[in-house]
Formats: structure tokens, C-alpha cells, sequence
């Protein structure tokens, strides 16, 4: 019974063995994480075009909820940055940023993101993120990157400007450089610097002063809340926010509060389809992530499992106060290497999140709007990938055409029709891989039982036995294919007597490739040519078994490719 119950609650899988260690190693991991999550979690809820206070509501009830029914012990829960760009922009199509709908609409995508996630989850769906190709998800990545810092120039800048496409935010920039706040760019573009430094050079010159690696990899984490507490004290001292200097101003006190989305048929109708692609996305990316971080310590994650803790944090987000959330690359792997032992860890970094919401936020009135927006181009630019575009086209082109597709459609069109787009070139990308599979025509490699492509290998062959390998599963989209090959193949030859099909690649044949092999059949037997099979697998032997084909079939169903050979040749 509790072997069950652990399968859909990890917690009573790992509790069980959690000890004094597993303790003070998650302690240590959920400190380090708890400091770099505080100006993260604010800056993302800027970015999402929210209160800053949504992004530590949406940091603490998530991760919670996460621990319980996550998998992974590394991943850390939360806003991202692609997540939260796509928030605004689904959020902002249905309601104005700073009113009362626009929070509720942040709320209700997050209830229908967490309600999909679950969904699949509870279905045991989560194959169907396998349909997002790697090098499209990179593509719209790297497109999103670009596009969220860009998005970040107006705040460092200290401007106003707004788009939702590359082309529109660089028109809006250009327009309103004369507006530049010079005292507002200086500590943008020194925090962004000092960001950049703190990411390569910090650590080293810690080390070249005598600290301990230990400390200055902490220190290095804490460096974020470095360039907060610096910004925010100049700020205050010199009160430079009479001077034009954007403040996060008043973020309310305590924790996060019992909230209700809007449930609404327009609104959901409106959400919907954001919302499934937001899912997609997040599933894909913390999927990725945990499943990388796992391996690293011989360790497993269960895709199904992680659909049901993903959607419990994400309904969690939409009932106190946050946005659609998933789990980040940065954070999880500094939980990673911070020494993080189990999911614990980031119920511990939830408990410090909520101490900093109820004691800190009065610390962040002064906190500059530049720094923030400093922390999120830092933090972005890392996703930001160009060497996928040189790798796809020397690998392949068709995924060099998808993933330079999405890139351009993300930036000219913006994040919805992007990832829509990449969502829609996968498919495409695998019908059409799929639509013409390769289909070898094999020969006996002398002096064994092998078979070999008779264009790559020196092989022996009978002129009246034409042997077909097809290297893919035989379904709806390229039966025909099939069929036409072998009829052009014949066609002319009047030697052929016998065609043998070899199974050894197929693992399916679906109803439609099923009455293709049938009027295949038909189509030989009125040619006075036998149509067999060799080496079919069980599974797809079971199916045909079940249909009057084999019976109808005018040739045999051979064990192996060998014995079609030894009865079948002159």
C-alpha cells in the first residue's frame, strides 16, 4: 500500500531515509538558493508585468507543493524567465498591466496551466512533450532571450517604451532614447557590468584573495543581492528617486495570500490555448533540466510524476498570489551544486522566502527598477544560443530551416505565434521524416546469415527475389510511400517473381499502412509475384494475426530474412 501511495506522493519514498546529513546538506543548498532567489523572484514578476511581491508568492507555495509530489531532488520550482515573458504577453492580450484583470488573468492562467499539467499527468501523457524537437525548444529559447532583453533596455535606460516583437521594441528604444534618464542608465548599465563580472570573474578573484572555494562560491551566489543592496542604498541616500529613478516602491508585508482566479468562460477561452503552450514549454525545460541533473548522480526522474508536481505547483501559484511557474535552469543548478539531497531543500527555501516576505520587503522601497532589469538581461543572456543555427546545418537541414523558422517568427511575430510555430514545425518535422522512410533493398552477405543494403555493402542477389527493408514504422502518413516504391520498383522488371518485405525495423503498422499492404498484395498477386514477410516482430505479428491479411497474403511470413533466402531463391 505505501509502495503505491509513494508512486504519486516521492515524499514517502525519501522521508523515509532522510537523516541528519541529507539535513544539514539541504539546509546549506536551500540558503544559498534562498539569496539568489529574493532579487530573481522580483525581477521576473516585473518582467510577467506584476507586482513584484507575485514572484515570491510564486516562489514559496509552488516549491512546497513541489517537494511533496516532484521527483527530482535538485530541481528548484518557480518563475522563469521564459515563462514569465510569456505570462505578459498572453496576460497583457486580455487585460491592462497594473489593474485588478490583469492580476486575476495572471491567477487563471496558472489555474489552467496547472489543471493541463495535471491532466497529463494523471494520464500518464507526458510522451507528448516528446513532439517539441531539442532544436526547435533552443531555437525559441534563444528567440525569447533576445526578446526579454531587449524588453529590459527601457527599464535601464529609464524610458518608456513597449512592443511585443523585436521590430516594435527597437522602434519604441529609438524613439524614446532622447527621453534617456542618464542617473537611471548609470546604474542599469553598472549593475548589468557588475552582474556580468560577478558570473566569470568573481569567484576567481575571491580565490586569488585566499578564500576558502566553499565561501567564494557562496559568495559568488550572493552577488546579486550585492548589486541590490548597493543600488538600493545609493538610491535612498541620495534620494535619487526624486530625480527620475524608477523604485519598486511598497511591497506589501507577509505571506502570500488566499487569492481566487477568474473562472469566467471568456476568459478561459482566452487562456486557454497560452496556457497549454506555457505547459509545453515549462514541462520541456524542467523535464530537461532534472533529468540532466539526475544523471549526474546516477539518479531518475519520472516525466509522468513530474507532470502531477509541476501542475499541483502551478494550481498552488493561482491560489496565493502568483503566475505560472516551472523549474528554472539557473536556480536548479545552483541548488544542484550547493549540495542539495533532496526535495527538502526547497521546502526550505520556501520557509526562507516566506521569513524574507514578512521581515525584508520594507528593505526593497528603494530598490531600483534598473537592478532588476540588470538581474534579468544577466540571467537571460545565458539561454541566448546562436551555435544551434551552426551545429543544425551541418547536421541536418530541414532542423536548421526549423529551428531558424522559430527563431525568426519568435522575434518578427512574437512569443505566441513562436512557440505555436515550433510546436507546429516538430510535428511537421517528424510526418516529414517519417512521410519517406528509408527503405533498403538488401542482399546476403557472403559466407553468413546477414543481410546489408545492397548500395553500402558487396552482396549476392537473385534476380527474380527483390528483398525490402523499410527502417520505419508503417502508419497512415507513409503507406503509400511504401506501396509506390515497390510498384516502380517492379515495374519493368519481369525477372521478380517473389517480393519479401523485411520487418526487422518495424514496430508498428496501423490500419491504413494495413490496407496499403493489402492492396499491395492485390496489386502483385495480379502480376503473378508473391508477397512475404520476414522477421516480423511479436507485437506487430499480434495485430496481424487479428485480420484476415496473412490469410489473404499470397506468400509466407518467414522467421528470418536467412530462411526467406534459402526458399525463395532460384
Amino acid at each position: 500500500m505505501l509502495s503505491r501511495l509513494s508512486r504519486y506522493l516521492p515524499i514517502l519514498d525519501w522521508g523515509r531515509r532522510y537523516d541528519g546529513g541529507d539535513f544539514s546538506s539541504d539546509l546549506i543548498a536551500a540558503l544559498i538558493v534562498t539569496i539568489m532567489l529574493i532579487p530573481q523572484s522580483l525581477a521576473y514578476a516585473l518582467l510577467a508585468g506584476l507586482p513584484p511581491e507575485a514572484g515570491i508568492y510564486a516562489s514559496i507555495v509552488p516549491i512546497l507543493l513541489y517537494a511533496v509530489f516532484g521527483t527530482s531532488r535538485a530541481l528548484a520550482v518557480g518563475p522563469v524567465a521564459v515563462v514569465s515573458l510569456l505570462t505578459a504577453s498572453a496576460v497583457g492580450q486580455v487585460a491592462d498591466q497594473g489593474t485588478a484583470g490583469y492580476a486575476v488573468a495572471a491567477l487563471t492562467l496558472a489555474l489552467l496551466s496547472g489543471g493541463f499539467l495535471l491532466l497529463l499527468g494523471v494520464f500518464r501523457l507526458g510522451f507528448l512533450a516528446n513532439f517539441l524537437s531539442h532544436p526547435v525548444i533552443a531555437g525559441f529559447i534563444t528567440a525569447s532571450g533576445i526578446l526579454i532583453a531587449t524588453s529590459q533596455l527601457k527599464h535601464i535606460l529609464g524610458i518608456e517604451a513597449s512592443g511585443r516583437t523585436l521590430i516594435e521594441m527597437a522602434r519604441g528604444l529609438l524613439g524614446s532614447l532622447g527621453q534617456t534618464s542618464w542617473i537611471t542608465a548609470v546604474i542599469g548599465v553598472g549593475a548589468t557590468a557588475f552582474l556580468f563580472w560577478v558570473r566569470k570573474g568573481m569567484k576567481p578573484a575571491l580565490l586569488r584573495l585566499g578564500l576558502p572555494p566553499r565561501l567564494a562560491d557562496v559568495a559568488t551566489k550572493a552577488g546579486p543581492v550585492l548589486a541590490v543592496v548597493v543600488t538600493t542604498a545609493a538610491v535612498w541616500a541620495f534620494g535619487l528617486d526624486g530625480r527620475g529613478v524608477a523604485i519598486v516602491g511598497e511591497v506589501p508585508q507577509g505571506l502570500p495570500p488566499l487569492t481566487m482566479p477568474g473562472l469566467s468562460p471568456d476568459l478561459i477561452a482566452q487562456l486557454a490555448v497560452p496556457a497549454v503552450l506555457i505547459s509545453i514549454i515549462g514541462f520541456v525545460e524542467s523535464v530537461s533540466v532534472g533529468q540532466t541533473l539526475a544523471a549526474k548522480k546516477r539518479q531518475r526522474i519520472d516525466p509522468d510524476q513530474e507532470l502531477i508536481g509541476l501542475g499541483a505547483a502551478n494550481l498552488g501559484a493561482a491560489f496565493t498570489g502568483g503566475y505560472p511557474v516551472t523549474g528554472g535552469f539557473a536556480r536548479s543548478v545552483v541548488n544542484f551544486d550547493a549540495g542539495a539531497a533532496t526535495p527538502a531543500a526547497g521546502a526550505f527555501t520556501a520557509l526562507g522566502l516566506a521569513l524574507a516576505a514578512m521581515a525584508l520587503t520594507p528593505l526593497v522601497y528603494f530598490l531600483p527598477k534598473a537592478t532588476l532589469a540588470a538581474t534579468i538581461v544577466v540571467a537571460v543572456l545565458s539561454l541566448v544560443d546562436f551555435s544551434i543555427l551552426r551545429r543544425t546545418w551541418a547536421y541536418s537541414r530541414s532542423d536548421f530551416a526549423a529551428v531558424a523558422a522559430t527563431i525568426v517568427l519568435t522575434l518578427v511575430l512574437g512569443v505566441e505565434i513562436g512557440v505555436a510555430s515550433g510546436v507546429g514545425l516538430s510535428v511537421l518535422l517528424h510526418l516529414y521524416k517519417t512521410s519517406k522512410p528509408h527503405v533498403a533493398e538488401v542482399g546476403l552477405v557472403p559466407g553468413t546469415q546477414h543481410f546489408r543494403n545492397i548500395d553500402r555493402h558487396r552482396v549476392e542477389t537473385d534476380p527474380g527475389l527483390l528483398t525490402l527493408r523499410p527502417d520505419e514504422s508503417l502508419y497512415f502518413v507513409n503507406a503509400r510511400f511504401l506501396e509506390d516504391l515497390v510498384t516502380d520498383r517492379i515495374a519493368g522488371d519481369t525477372a521478380i517473381r517473389d517480393v519479401v518485405l523485411m520487418c526487422s525495423a518495424i514496430n508498428e503498422i496501423d490500419f491504413s499502412a494495413l490496407e496499403s499492404l493489402e492492396a499491395l498484395n492485390r496489386r502483385l498477386s495480379d502480376l503473378g509475384i508473391g508477397l512475404h514477410l520476414s522477421e516480423v516482430k511479436g507485437p506487430v505479428m499480434d495485430r496481424l494475426q487479428s485480420t484476415h491479411f496473412l490469410d489473404a497474403m499470397t506468400g509466407r511470413v518467414f522467421l528470418s530474412q536467412y530462411d526467406a533466402w534459402c526458399a525463395l531463391r532460384a
